[in-house]
């Protein structure tokens, strides 16, 4: 599991989360939601080590992410944050080998190759993978730095707003694969979500923050009612089922 004890953060003196504790279940697809501003990706680049921590303690499966050598970290995380701008030009192919890296060291063996091409495979990529990468449309490329990140074959995977750039179907094979992920391969993955909807259908747990605190965590139909969701994102809000699932309301 992850564990976050007393976490805060400051930026330009501005406070972005106040003592946050919490625990990322292992063996679950937990969303983090809340409105702009909730302190969500903050959190996640915190849990990633894209950001030092400044105040409290994190734990990923027991290791400490303020301590822990880098290379050691990324044999048990891998992340993906929302800025994935690479300057040098590089094929599809390539920027997903970049994921199997903390395993090989610069020296890539068959095994590394087919987690590459099954990667590519995974995410409809192989017709583009000698396509470079300004070559493929928005979504394309975020599907191959998703891909990246699969192909880390870590225990957790860290996404931070990854359906951006997607269309419906591809947004639904992308939360179908993380699915999977879970209940076929024993993998633990978080992911800040903005579609509501998609922690509804998707997610087994559930993190909801507003101004850089947890207002509310656990399964997703408890997280996920009326009050909560209308008192989170201040507007109104309704909530159906659909197959045994919410189905939230909130475009009129």
């Amino acid at each position: 599991m992850i564990q976050i004890d007393q976490v805060g953060h400051a930026i330009g003196g501005t406070a972005i989360l106040h003592g946050i504790t919490t625990t990322l279940p292992k063996g679950r697809l937990t969303a983090l939601i809340g409105p702009n501003g909730a302190g969500k990706s903050t959190l996640l680049r915190l849990i990633g080590r894209l950001e030092p921590l400044q105040q409290g303690r994190i734990t990923v499966a027991g290791h400490d992410v303020a301590t822990t050598p880098t290379d050691r970290l990324a044999l048990v995380m891998a992340i993906l944050g929302q800025q994935t701008a690479i300057a040098s030009r590089l094929r599809l192919s390539e920027l997903v080998a970049f994921g199997r890296w903390p395993h090989h060291k610069g020296r890539p063996g068959p095994a590394d190759r087919a987690k590459v091409d099954e990667a590519l495979q995974a995410f409809a990529l192989t017709p583009l993978a000698a396509r470079f990468l300004d070559e493929v449309s928005g979504g394309q490329a975020q599907r191959a730095h998703i891909a990246m990140a699969w192909a880390q074959d870590t225990d957790w995977l860290l996404l931070d707003e990854p359906l951006n750039n997607l269309d419906m179907a591809h947004a639904r094979g992308l939360m179908r694969r993380l699915r999977s992920l879970v209940d076929q391969g024993g993998r633990s993955v978080a992911m800040v979500v903005h579609e509501i909807n998609y922690a509804a259908a998707w997610a087994d747990h559930v993190i909801a923050m507003k101004a850089g605190r947890v207002v509310a965590e656990g399964p997703a139909g408890e997280v996920l009612t009326e009050a909560l969701l209308s008192d989170l994102y201040d507007v109104p809000i309704s909530v159906g089922q659909h197959q045994g699932r919410p189905l939230v309301l909130h475009h009129v």
